[in-house]
């Protein structure tokens, strides 16, 4: 074998367990596996997990923060004002160099693949052709979804949909949209309408931002599931943030769901960003602004969670850091029974996996060798501590290590190292 892992704890609860990666493919998993290896890791009950997927995210913007100003406010109003006033200042190398710079990160914190939506309504396609590049750039080592994204609206902007056309012509994968940001309820779902039936002559996915919003009635949502249903597009659409949902009233979710279901449309909350910008219109109560997530998954819907921004017009925090995307949409949602929490780490990893479609995702023999190894016990630990990466393994070669999250304590009578994991 060129790599053996020893002694894993699994995110499915088993423990001493080996897996053993040969030629960038797992080729066993076992307890106390009889082989010998190139390498070995001693994970010493640590847990191995397949890698992080960040299923919703804007690489074009990210690490732009305070170009040419910082968003004072914090607001999204603010933050799409913003933006218009950096598109036409952005050049491509620094595109690429940006974007280049946060896939370190995310590589260094075990991400190892990223859907981006790309903003198409600039007619130089210039974050486009830069993030195909990127894309291009990174293959060997994280795998790089692009969504054609009519920031400004498919009907609003008059060229998007010609640019949507031509951004797909240069390679990327899956069509956008944003039909609450329409002129019109009615635009919006013509808009939806125009796009899934495109993405349907091309054997496209769709991941539209749709209902992010407070309104109750902003459904986009339902028009949206109606077409996937329509269009035979099962299992190939995607609704993005659906924070209006949060807002609805339970009768009309409850006919919502269901159809959602039955169309196969998953969900995409992105708890960090929609904890920040919704909500924005209340005094108190507040409304969360997240959608629904827990009632989505007892639905049987998939739901994956997104970083969404990071470092960028809308976000001036952030540093790829999935667990903490995590830990946030648990508390946001109240996920907290062991059940839940081992979901909110599923909407990280193997949900997503899904929803973007990635082949060879999983810990079991012909899957990928790509792996993290982290500085806890289980996924729920993982969470809570948002646990060091002590090795990122990527088709079966190590990309990246941390230390252990260790501290060294100088007081009288007590351990001379703490690592912050509960001692039985």
């Amino acid at each position: 074998m060129d790599l053996v892992i020893r002694n894993a704890s699994l995110p499915d609860g088993r423990q001493g367990i080996d897996i053993a990666l040969e030629a960038g493919r797992i080729a066993a998993v076992g307890p106390a596996l009889p082989l010998n290896a190139h390498q070995e890791i001693d994970a010493a009950g640590d847990l191995v997990t397949p890698p992080f997927i960040d299923a919703h995210f804007h690489l074009d913007a990210a690490l732009s923060h305070g170009l040419p100003r910082v968003n004072r406010s914090g607001t999204l109003l603010e933050g799409i004002a913003l933006w218009g006033e950096l598109k036409p200042l952005l050049t491509q190398d620094a595109l690429i160099q940006r974007a280049l710079q946060y896939c370190d990160w995310a590589v260094a914190r075990g991400v190892l693949a990223i859907r981006s939506h790309v903003d198409i309504c600039d007619d130089r396609l210039l974050a486009v052709e830069a993030l195909l590049q990127v894309k291009q750039q990174v293959a060997p080592y994280l795998d790089l979804q692009l969504v054609a994204f009519p920031q400004d609206g498919l009907l609003r902007c008059p060229t998007a949909l010609a640019n949507l056309k031509r951004a797909i012509a240069l390679g990327v994968e899956v069509v956008g949209g944003i039909p609450h940001f329409e002129r019109t309820m009615a635009d919006g779902a013509e808009s939806i309408r125009i796009l899934c039936e495109f993405a349907a002559e091309q054997g496209l996915r769709v991941d539209m931002h749709c209902d992010e919003s407070d309104d109750p009635l902003s459904r986009q949502i339902e028009t949206l599931t109606y077409h996937t249903q329509r269009l035979g597009l099962h299992g190939r659409v995607t609704g993005s943030h659906l924070t209006s949902m949060h807002s609805m009233d339970n009768y009309y979710v409850s006919k919502l769901l269901p159809l959602m279901r039955e169309a196969g449309v998953a969900a995409i909350a992105n708890p960090l960003i929609n904890i920040t910008l919704q909500g924005r219109h209340d005094t108190y109560p507040k409304r969360r602004g997240m959608t629904r997530v827990p009632e989505l998954i007892a639905a049987g819907i998939d739901v994956a969670f997104g970083h969404d921004c990071v470092m960028d017009p809308w976000y001036s925090l952030g540093s790829a850091d999935m667990l903490e995307v995590a830990q946030m949409g648990l508390h946001v949602a109240q996920m907290t029974s062991q059940e839940a929490m081992h979901a909110c780490f599923l909407a990280i990893t193997e949900t997503p996996a899904r929803i973007l479609g990635l082949e060879g995702y999983g810990l079991a023999p012909g899957c990928h060798a790509d792996l993290v190894i982290l500085d806890a016990a289980n996924p729920i630990e993982a969470i809570r501590l948002r646990a060091a990466r002590r090795y990122v393994i990527r088709r079966g070669k190590i990309v990246s290590r941390s230390p252990a999250a260790h501290a060294t304590l100088t007081l009288p009578g007590r351990p001379a190292q703490i690592d912050f994991r509960l001692q039985r």
